[in-house]
């Protein structure tokens, strides 16, 4: 059987002992694709761990200006590339060509790898802090060993092992990459992959700074994770996969970032819901229902105070959710673990409205599903209620009053956002003064009068969370420089002659420009 190659030590080649293949499927059709996709065994693995080690010790002397190229010719040449690109994420993902790929993740994807260029080319992202009195200086530097990314299906683009955010971060940080592809989407992967290699070439990069492989053994994923010689990695995907993975790095000592889980919880304020209940159905029923609500930040948890008004508005948005079609899924088993998720939902209390089953379809699809469950129910079985459906799903829990909305908010468990709808002219001020306090330290993201869907990719953004949203509460997987920080250790230099400094902490300032805190103080000046 003929497989597609893999990027390894500088080549593209065969696999060595394959563990086995797999083949994308069309969630469009349900049909597999042609192309054979090799499972990498113990061989392959150990080999880019090894190229990747190399790899780093040479990327410490490439001036950050070549890393900055990089990333720049690689977003351009992605770019040449659009059409082709497009083509086969929407084969692979059946998410729409327009506007969401060509005109909204693929110009992020290359928005956020120029961003990743100026920071690289800045500097100011290293945090340089010189005490001049006792000599004694510290900045952020790479890693000792490539940093291993474990992509998601939902983003083909902006979150690929080899082009998103994470590979943007880890790369501007100074650090090769082995891209462990998502097998929704192989094929978009081994282009952007040939993209990014031509880049490499091209740049004079060490030739093991991209690698990329398909799919490897569950065991020796654990393996690559918590191998010496690997720097930190990186997971987008289930709590399940997430939870082993840190728990082999976190045997060996090694960093490992996860993004696992979150339910994203809208409170609304009876102000909010008395004011304009309608439009904030639409507008949450519209967040919910984007991409068959497989976005991280799908809010499946929407917590309302008993009344007349918020019956009308449950009865509002169940009728979105039964009268919409629902939309494609991205992978076979998509259906399965929402019907999944909802038994266990039900199972703890909670009602069905709408949905709730798979839809028998030539395409990968479950019906759009809303529920409800009373207050006292919710903080009596928070875990189980907290079950998230990847999907256009959503659980709607109606409290007394706002002090039983408070105590459903401190049992929340960490999630990427939380929102609070209000009263456009203040009149419940008191009311989220209550509820801030107790969601604001469960959420990596408090949002105020907006639906969470929108990740904007910008420096003070936080797409990370507490536990189990992520591994780590103070880390962020968008918004740059920030995120470079998970792939960056720091530098210390006590008493070092001034000739044998990083450029970064001379005296003299290296780009003029760069921000440095000396003796206290954030300035661009020179010592």
């Amino acid at each position: 059987m003929k497989y597609q190659k893999v990027l390894i030590a500088g080549k593209w080649r065969e696999v060595k002992n394959p563990a086995g293949h797999f083949n994308a499927v069309n969630p469009a059709s349900k049909q597999a694709l042609p192309e054979n996709y090799p499972v990498c065994g113990e061989e392959d693995i150990l080999e880019a761990i090894q190229a990747g080690k190399k790899a780093a010790v040479e990327l410490r002397r490439v001036p950050r200006e070549r890393l900055a190229r990089f990333l720049e010719l690689f977003a351009e040449k992605i770019e040449v590339h659009a059409d082709e690109l497009v083509k086969i994420a929407h084969i692979e993902t059946a998410l729409p060509k327009e506007p969401r790929l060509k005109n909204v993740e693929l110009p992020r994807t290359t928005g956020q790898l120029r961003e990743a260029a100026r920071a690289a080319r800045g500097r100011s992202w290293c945090r340089a802090t010189i005490d001049s009195a006792v000599n004694i200086r510290s900045m952020m530097g790479p890693l000792d060993g490539p940093v291993s990314i474990f992509g998601p299906n939902n983003f083909p683009f902006a979150f690929n092992s080899v082009s998103g955010g994470d590979f943007a971060a880890a790369v501007a940080a100074g650090n090769p990459v082995i891209a462990k592809a998502n097998t929704g989407h192989p094929g978009t992967t081994r282009i952007l992959a040939e993209l990014a290699f031509e880049a490499v070439r091209e740049t004079e990069l060490p030739l093991g700074t991209v690698q990329m492989i398909y799919r490897t053994l569950p065991e020796l994923g654990l393996k690559m994770v918590s191998h010496p010689d690997i720097g930190a990695s990186a997971f987008t995907g289930t709590k399940s996969a997430g939870l082993k993975l840190k728990e082999a790095a976190d045997m060996a000592g090694k960093p490992v970032y996860l993004e696992m889980s979150s339910v994203n919880p809208v409170f609304i304020l009876p102000g909010a819901v008395e004011e304009r209940s309608s439009d904030i159905a639409r507008e949450l029923f519209g967040s919910c229902a984007m991409g068959a609500g497989q976005f991280c930040t799908n809010p499946g948890l929407i917590i309302v105070q008993k009344g007349e008004a918020s019956e009308q508005f449950i009865r509002t948005l169940s009728e979105m959710f039964s009268s919409t079609p629902p939309g494609t899924l991205l992978s076979l088993n998509g259906a399965d673990d929402i019907v999944d998720a909802v038994k266990i939902l039900i199972s703890a209390g909670a009602q069905l409205l709408a949905g709730g089953n798979k839809v028998e379809s030539e395409s990968c699809m479950a019906e759009n599903t809303l529920l409800r469950v009373d207050g006292k129910t919710f903080i009596s079985h928070p875990h189980e209620l907290q079950t998230e459906a990847f999907g256009t799903a959503s659980l709607i829990v109606v409290a007394n009053d706002i002090r039983e909305m408070k105590d459903i908010a401190s049992v929340m468990e960490g999630n990427l956002t939380g929102t609070i709808y209000s009263h456009l002219q203040g009149s419940d001020d008191e009311d989220y003064y209550i509820i801030e306090p107790e969601l604001r330290p469960r959420v990596g993201r408090l949002l105020n009068d907006k639906t969470p869907t929108g990740v904007a990719v910008v420096s003070a953004m936080n797409h990370g969370g507490p536990y189990p949203a992520t591994g780590h509460p103070g880390f962020t997987a968008v918004g740059l420089p920030g995120s470079m920080l998970r792939f960056a250790a720091l530098y210390c230099y006590d008493n070092v002659r001034p000739h044998r400094l990083p450029a970064e902490l001379q005296d003299k300032n290296p780009t003029g420009d760069m921000w440095r805190m000396i003796d206290g103080e954030w300035t661009r000046k020179d010592i």
